[in-house]
C-alpha cells in the first residue's frame, strides 16, 4: 500500500509546488496572458453594466427626460456590451482550456519519460497502480488545477472593478461591503488548513484503489483458480469505502465552508444595504433609485466571484496533494544507470569477466557476494542453484538494470559501465522466463518498431524455427496478438521472444530460464532453435532443468550469492557436491514422470 502524502503544506512546500506546476505552462505563456487580458475586459464591462441602468434611472426616468430614441441608445448601448462581454468570455474560456490542455499533456509526457526511465527498485518498491494512478488521475486533477488561476484572477478582478464602481456611487455604503472581508479571509484561512489533510486522505486512497484494481486484473487468474472473488472482493470494498470516506469528508467541509457561507454573507451585506436605504428614506433623504439597484445587484456581483475563490479553493488543495504527488515522482533519484560521462565502449568479442562483484537489491541486505567469473568469447556458461541463489541477480546486473558498486563487469575488457547503455542492449541478446508480448501482430512484436525490415524479421523466426507455427496463422506474420500474447501457448510465444532477440544479432545471448515454463515435448522442439541462437556467441544459460546445459562449457553453482561449485558437467558429477546432488535428484523425478506417463498411456 502506498505510503500517506503529506497532510500538511508549509508555505514553503505549497510555493515549491505552485512553482512545479507552474513550470509546464511556460511553452504556453502567451495564450495564457490573452485570457488574463480577456478576463479583466470581461471583469470591467460587468462592474460597468450596472452603472449604465443606474443612470437611466436616475438621469433620465427620474428627471422625466426619457424619450424613444434615449431609451433605444441605452439598450442598444447595454446589449452591444453585452454582446462584448459574451465574445471576449468565449475567447477567454476557449483559449484557457485549450491551454491548460495542452500544458497537461505536456506534464503527462514528462511523468511517462520519468516513469521509463526510473530505476527498477523504484518499482519493486511502488504498486503499478499507484505509478497509473500520478500519470493519469493525478494529472488530470493538475488540469483543472490551472482553472483555479483564471478563477482567482478572474474573482480577484471583478472584486477590485467592483469595488471602485461602488466608491464611485456611495462610499458610506461601499465600506460596509469592505468589512465582510476580513471575514472571507478567516474562512479561506480554516478552509485551506483543513481541506489540504482531507484531500491528502483522499488521494491516497484513489491511488490505494487503482493499484488493488490493477492487482487483481493481472493476478485474476490466480484468484479464480484459489477461489479468492469473495476476499479480493471484501478487501477491494474496504478501500472503496476508505475512498468514499475521505470524499464525504470532503463533501461536508465544503458544504460548511464554501457556497453557503458565501451566500449567508452576501444576504447579511444585502440586507444591511436594503436597511440603510430604508432608513435614509424614513428620515427624509433622498433615494435614488439607480443607486439602489446598482448596490443590489452588487451585493450579488461582490460576493459571486468571493463565493468563486473558496469554490476554487477545494480544487486548489486537491490540485496542491496531486502536484506534490507528480512532483515527488519527477523528483524520484532512483533512475535506471546510466554509463559513466564519455562512454563509447562496445562489444566486439563478448569476453565477459566479472570481478569481485558484490550487490545489494536494498544496499542493506547483500544477494551477491564476491562473485569472479572468467567467460570466454563463444562459450556458454550456465547459473544453476536453488531460488534465492543469486542467478538472476547477475544477470539483472550484467543488462544494467540495477547499479552495483562493489566489483566491476568487463566486456572486451572494458567496464560495462563504459559502454553506453542502448550499445550494452542491442549486443546482449536477452531472453526472459516469462516472455511479454504487446498488442499489435507477430511482426511489431519481433520488430519491436526497430528498423527492420519484413525479410529480416521473416530470416529470424527461420533461424529459431519460429517460422512454422507463424505461417500456420491465418494471418501469418500480420497475426493480431492481444494483450500479453494470451492467444498464444508459452512456447510459442517464447519462440517469438527468440526471433526478437536474434533479429537484433547480439553478441551475447543471455537465457534467463527460457525454457522453464515450457513442457518437456515442446522444449525439445525448440532446442534446435536455440543451438542455432548460441552458435558463434557467448551465451549465459539460467538452467531450471539441469539436462538441457550438459553441453555447456562452464557450470557454476549458486548458493545464498556464493559460488560454491564450477566446472563442466562431468567435472561436477564427478565431484560429488551440491551439483551432482541436483543432477541425481531431477533425474530420478524425470524418469518417475516418464514412468507414470507410460501407465497413464496404457491405461
Amino acid at each position: 500500500m502506498e505510503k500517506s502524502s503529506q497532510t500538511k503544506f508549509s508555505l514553503a512546500d505549497q510555493v515549491r509546488i505552485f512553482k512545479g506546476i507552474i513550470g509546464f505552462g511556460k511553452p504556453y505563456w502567451l495564450p495564457f496572458a490573452l485570457s488574463f487580458v480577456a478576463t479583466a475586459i470581461v471583469a470591467a464591462i460587468s462592474a460597468y453594466l450596472p452603472i449604465i441602468i443606474q443612470r437611466y434611472l436616475d438621469e433620465v426616468l427620474g428627471t422625466n427626460s426619457a424619450t424613444l430614441q434615449v431609451t433605444i441608445q441605452v439598450a442598444a448601448f447595454y446589449f452591444g456590451l453585452t454582446l462584448l462581454k459574451v465574445a471576449v468570455y468565449y475567447f477567454r474560456d476557449f483559449t484557457f482550456k485549450l491551454t491548460a490542455e495542452k500544458t497537461v499533456a505536456n506534464m503527462r509526457n514528462t511523468v511517462y519519460q520519468k516513469v521509463v526511465h526510473l530505476g527498477m527498485r523504484y518499482f519493486d518498491q511502488t504498486p503499478n497502480g499507484s505509478v497509473v494512478s500520478r500519470v493519469t488521475n493525478d494529472t488530470e486533477t493538475i488540469k483543472e488545477f490551472w482553472q483555479v488561476f483564471l478563477s482567482f484572477f478572474d474573482g480577484l478582478l471583478n472584486i477590485v472593478a467592483i469595488t471602485y464602481a461602488m466608491f464611485t456611487l456611495d462610499a458610506g455604503l461601499a465600506l460596509i461591503f469592505m468589512a465582510f472581508v476580513p471575514v472571507m479571509l478567516i474562512l479561506i484561512y480554516i478552509y485551506q488548513r483543513q481541506s489540504t489533510f482531507i484531500y491528502g486522505r483522499m488521494r491516497v486512497a484513489l491511488s490505494t484503489l487503482n493499484a488493488k484494481l490493477s492487482e487483481s486484473i493481472s493476478g485474476m487468474n490466480i484468484i479464480q483458480n484459489y477461489g479468492q472473488q469473495n476476499r479480493l472482493m471484501q478487501e477491494f470494498d474496504d478501500v472503496n469505502q476508505t475512498y468514499v470516506r475521505a470524499r464525504v469528508g470532503m463533501f461536508k467541509m465544503n458544504a460548511l465552508l464554501l457556497q453557503p457561507a458565501i451566500n449567508l454573507l452576501e444576504a447579511i451585506a444585502l440586507v444591511l444595504v436594503l436597511y440603510i436605504f430604508g432608513f435614509q428614506d424614513l428620515q427624509g433623504v433622498a433615494i435614488n433609485v439607480g443607486v439602489v439597484y446598482a448596490f443590489t445587484s452588487y451585493a450579488k456581483s461582490f460576493f459571486q466571484p468571493m463565493g468563486q475563490m473558496m469554490d476554487s479553493l477545494s480544487i486548489f488543495q486537491d490540485g496542491m496533494v496531486s502536484g506534490s504527488r507528480v512532483l515527488a515522482l519527477l523528483d524520484d533519484p532512483e533512475m535506471a544507470p546510466v554509463s559513466n560521462p564519455g562512454a563509447s565502449g562496445k562489444v566486439s568479442e563478448g569476453h565477459i569477466q566479472i570481478k569481485d562483484l558484490s550487490f545489494s537489491y536494498d544496499e542493506k541486505k547483500q544477494v551477491l557476494h564476491n562473485i569472479n567469473i572468467d567467460i570466454k568469447p563463444g562459450q556458454t556458461v550456465a547459473f544453476v542453484g536453488q531460488t534465492g541463489s543469486g542467478k538472476s541477480s547477475i544477470i539483472n546486473v550484467l543488462m544494467r538494470f540495477y547499479e552495483f558498486n562493489q566489483g566491476d563487469i568487463l566486456i572486451d575488457g572494458q567496464s560495462i559501465k563504459d559502454i553506453p547503455i542502448t550499445q550494452l542492449r542491442e549486443d546482449i541478446g536477452l531472453v526472459l522466463q516469462d516472455s511479454f508480448m504487446f498488442y499489435g501482430d507477430i511482426a511489431e512484436n519481433i520488430r519491436l518498431h526497430g528498423d527492420y525490415s519484413d525479410d529480416m524479421v521473416r530470416a529470424a523466426s527461420q533461424f529459431v524455427k519460429a517460422d512454422d507455427f507463424i505461417e500456420s496463422l491465418e494471418d501469418g506474420y500480420h497475426a493480431k496478438v492481444i494483450e500479453g500474447g494470451a492467444a498464444f501457448s508459452t512456447g510459442q510465444k517464447q519462440l517469438l521472444s527468440f526471433a526478437r532477440s536474434i533479429l537484433r544479432e547480439p553478441k551475447i545471448l543471455v537465457l534467463d530460464e527460457a525454457t522453464a515454463n515450457i513442457d518437456t515435448e515442446t522444449e525439445q522442439k525448440i532446442q534446435s532453435g536455440l543451438a542455432n541462437m548460441r552458435l558463434g556467441r557467448t551465451t549465459i544459460i539460467i538452467a531450471h532443468r539441469l539436462s538441457t546445459i550438459k553441453d555447456a562449457d562452464q557450470i557454476i553453482v549458486l548458493k545464498n550469492g556464493h559460488i560454491i561449485e564450477y566446472g563442466n558437467h562431468d567435472d561436477l558429477i564427478a565431484q560429488g557436491g551440491t551439483y551432482y546432488n541436483m543432477y541425481q535428484l531431477q533425474t530420478y523425478s524425470d524418469a518417475h514422470q516418464d514412468t507414470d506417463e507410460g501407465e497413464t498411456d496404457d491405461l
